[in-house]
């Protein structure tokens, strides 16, 4: 899968914009804040449909303009195709081969990428929303299904808890809607506990070698997916509609009084071991960072197996927080076959043989030159 195109239209600082992709590298560089990131963040939406940078669609507005454009071609082993995506105050319109998708979820994982961004470094320690929004959103690109029953969860979610609020302590609390609103929860619930776990365990399968191999032979990788109660045991998949429905029936006055639901994937948590130890409590940086560039690299290979297309790269400032080594292994790791595009500050820090092979592009002030 490659990007053969992008054009911006009123697009955070870049009024208009138009380049052509025929190199498997392309880097932007220059200093901070000239709008480096927000090509990327550009690629992102066409995939995803929405930022990794914010929530807010308004933000990415040119200042002074009611309404973005982003627009880009794609070329896949068996054809091409444009996406478009359009942002304006009452959200977004999407395009796939020039027709309006009626649903955003029709549009998603057209083009599949991977970000490797600072930001993900925090993954290993940061908090569980961002462990479970990295599972989110790999498998919304590679499972369409999955992001269906992610959006039904959230919508039956927002309601059990709305319910919990308004009437948990009122004695007109409706036990019966009550229960019909939590038997729909636990239905998406374990389609959605079934997908990740199936994930976890294909991507470690494909951590564990490059892990092994990033460590130097010295460490051994685990990752596990945890449920939010003790009282769940997901190695026991078929009864895991029972084991939620005894565990909200034994925890309902406390919702009640709480007012929230307490259990699900929504409170569910990736939980990574370094040679039978918690990385997050006892790994060292390195060690982290170690782990995330393994994480990357298996996705890699882990969305091709599930697409049979390889996915495109986006380094986001990534590669200064990566020593001469990783960045070797990284580069090396996706030569020929994944199309990368990289932001860094300056191109001078980087010992990678693969620069003489790429397009190199300066950004300042949103506008884009060769040097």
């Amino acid at each position: 899968m490659r990007l053969k195109r992008l054009e911006l239209t009123n697009f955070r600082n870049y009024a208009n914009l138009e380049l052509s992709f025929d190199h498997s590298l392309t880097i932007f560089t220059g200093e901070n804040a000239q709008g480096k990131t927000n090509i990327l963040e550009a690629i992102f939406l066409l995939s995803l449909a929405k930022s990794h940078r914010t929530n807010h669609d308004q933000e990415m507005i040119r200042w002074s303009n009611t309404e973005a454009m982003i627009k880009g071609e794609v070329e896949t082993k068996h054809y091409t195709f444009p996406l478009e995506l359009q942002l304006n105050k009452k959200g977004k319109i999407a395009k796939f081969n020039h027709l309006e998708q009626a649903k955003l979820s029709h549009f998603i994982g057209k083009l599949n990428v991977i970000l490797f961004a600072p930001e993900d470094l925090q993954l290993i320690k940061g908090s569980p929303a961002l462990r479970r929004r990295f599972l989110d959103v790999e498998l919304g690109q590679s499972h369409p299904v999955y992001l269906n029953e992610l959006l039904d969860y959230n919508r039956i979610l927002k309601q059990r808890n709305t319910y919990l609020k308004q009437f948990g302590q009122q004695s007109n609390f409706d036990a019966i809607y009550f229960e019909v609103l939590t038997e729909q929860l636990i239905e998406k619930a374990v389609n959605i506990i079934k997908y990740r776990l199936n994930f976890v365990e294909q991507l470690v399968k494909l951590a564990q070698p490059v892990h092994h191999r990033l460590s130097n032979q010295s460490d051994q990788l685990q990752i596990n997916y945890k449920s939010s109660s003790s009282r769940l045991d997901y190695t026991q998949l078929d009864t895991l509609t029972d084991q939620l429905m005894q565990l909200f029936k034994h925890s309902q006055k406390r919702e009640k009084d709480l007012g929230n639901t307490l259990y699900g994937p929504h409170r569910d948590d990736l939980e990574f071991i370094l040679n039978d130890k918690s990385a997050q409590l006892y790994g060292s940086q390195g060690q982290q960072r170690t782990i995330i560039l393994s994480l990357k690299l298996a996705e890699i290979d882990l969305m091709y197996q599930l697409t049979s297309e390889y996915p495109i790269l986006l380094l986001d400032d990534v590669l200064s927080e990566l020593d001469d080594q990783r960045q070797h292994i990284l580069m090396s790791y996706i030569e020929s076959k994944v199309q990368t595009f990289l932001t860094t500050a300056s191109i001078s820090g980087l010992k990678l043989a693969e620069l003489k092979q790429a397009k190199i592009y300066h950004v300042k002030k949103g506008t884009i030159s060769e040097p």
